[in-house]
């Protein structure tokens, strides 16, 4: 773990006792904080124990000694309103932080010459696969990388930061809420689109959050910033005039720059110390298809351009990257009709990439809807040749749907499946596609939960093989 010292000798609460609040918790108490722990969840503060957390429950006790609050990202901090943690710890002055601001006051305590090199990704779509690749990027070209954050373990249960290692942090706009001084030597926005508007009063809070990471960038700092969509283009723009030139770098999945990285035709271009020629080949990145990963790998590759990595090395290494669970992950292929995992699609805007990848789409939509529903999707409906609804917004879906879609209720996954591969049969070709277009929270625990589910079903109730290209 990373020992945190910066409250040794003083007392935290830490409410939310998830993966991100154990570890905080814990890497407090090495550093030699006094450290309160709480979760209203029984079941959270039964896991909390078992992984050797002291809990003290925050709802009773005086917090005139209280020196901050390290909150889950996953606990409102202003919208819809303030938690009333949140209110307890203003009422005494105490700071409401999360586990990624004790991670970057530690790294601010280090001398410079020991300090590691630290990558934020942010955006509405593709934090994932782009952090995976930065660091697989890093590994295969001999760095120590190390890629937390939103995306596997929770940062503070790390090792220790040492000299000329690598941390990629995939960050939401929630840790970014709770982070005052992360100062990214490379920051990446990939896309915004509406998400998560409820947390934050709306899509202008939503977006300021994601624009703060680069407010805490020093005078050093890298921005690479996506432009395919109206608002990002308009902040690199605002971002031109603060900054260098070579600090700045724009990416695309079609546009062409005199100065930058993107894709085009099936080829990334690098264009970023001479003139523009392709360096990476799509085709040969299996795991990473449609245009949503062209520009991925360009946000990746510009990424780790600005690292001091060679172009042809991170292009071989672009070329063996596996893909991530959960993200159009393909887990069967029965007669020629694949069936892919696209569970980590929880709003229109991410399923809309995988529709786009794929035509005959039998399509398993449905969880707990966002807020603009499946608008984004009306350009693509066209590759759906049914769907099958699952959960509680199978009625909204049913209604939106209703005169551009083939549509069939069918309340869970485990009915979807099975309608899915009867209306399949005798369709070579044919693509089940789980790209949800909502939350999992109404029937399973997280995406993973609902991916591995799909996965599980699909294997239980048909021969089938695990690679595409299997059976068939």
């Amino acid at each position: 773990m990373i020992p945190i010292h910066t409250y040794k000798g003083r007392r935290v609460a830490v409410f939310g006792l998830g993966r991100t609040g154990i570890a905080a918790a814990k890497a407090l108490e090495a550093g030699g904080a006094e450290v309160s722990s709480w979760d209203d969840s029984e079941v959270a503060r039964s896991n909390a124990e078992a992984a050797g957390i002291h809990l003290d429950d925050l709802n009773r006790r005086d917090w005139g000694d209280i020196a901050a609050l390290v909150l889950s990202p996953g606990i409102p901090l202003t919208h819809p309103k303030p938690h009333r943690m949140v209110e307890l710890a203003k009422s005494v002055g105490a700071p409401v932080i999360g586990d990624i601001e004790l991670f970057a006051q530690t790294i601010a305590d280090l001398p410079e010459r020991r300090r590691p090199k630290i990558i934020g990704v942010t955006g509405t779509n593709g934090k994932s696969t782009t952090s995976a690749l930065i660091g697989h990027i890093l590994r295969e070209t001999g760095r120590n990388a190390i890629v937390a954050g939103n995306i596997g373990d929770a940062i503070l249960a790390q090792d220790p930061p040492r000299p000329g290692s690598y941390y990629v942090l995939e960050l939401s706009s929630y840790q970014i809420d709770l982070t005052q001084s992360l100062e990214c030597d490379v920051a990446v926005l990939l896309n915004i689109s509406p998400d998560h508007l409820d947390r934050h009063g709306g899509f202008d809070g939503y977006f300021a959050a994601k624009k703060r990471l680069f407010e805490m960038q020093n005078t050093q700092g890298v921005a690479i910033i996506g432009i395919d969509d109206d608002e990002t283009n308009g902040f690199y723009s605002t971002l031109r005039q603060r900054r260098r030139e070579d600090q700045i770098v724009p990416i695309s999945a079609g546009r062409v720059f005199a100065r930058g990285v993107y894709a085009l035709g099936g080829r990334v271009y690098d264009a970023l110390d001479s003139a523009s020629h392709p360096l990476v080949d799509l085709s040969k990145a299996q795991a990473l298809p449609g245009r949503h990963n062209a520009q991925n790998v360009a946000a990746a590759l510009a990424a780790v351009r600005m690292l001091g990595i060679g172009g042809r090395a991170a292009a071989d290494a672009i070329a063996s990257f596996g893909g991530l669970p959960h993200r159009q992950e393909i887990i069967a292929n029965e007669g020629g009709v694949r069936f892919v995992n696209d569970s980590k699609a929880t709003n229109a805007e991410a399923a809309l990439q995988a529709i786009n990848c794929y035509s005959d789409i039998f399509w398993i939509a449905g969880g707990r809807a966002k807020e603009d529903g499946l608008v984004a999707l009306e350009p693509s409906l066209h590759r759906i040749r049914k769907a099958y609804l699952i959960g509680e917004a199978q009625d909204q879906f049913a209604d939106e749907l209703e005169g551009k879609v083939s549509w069939q209720k069918c309340g869970d996954l485990a009915k979807a499946i099975i309608a899915a591969r009867e209306d399949t049969q005798g369709v070579p070709g044919a693509v089940v596609l789980l790209s949800p277009a909502a939350a999992s929270f109404d029937q399973f625990k997280s995406f993973e939960d609902r991916g591995d589910a799909f996965s599980r079903l699909v294997h239980e109730n048909g021969a089938a093989s695990m690679a595409a290209g299997g059976a068939g």
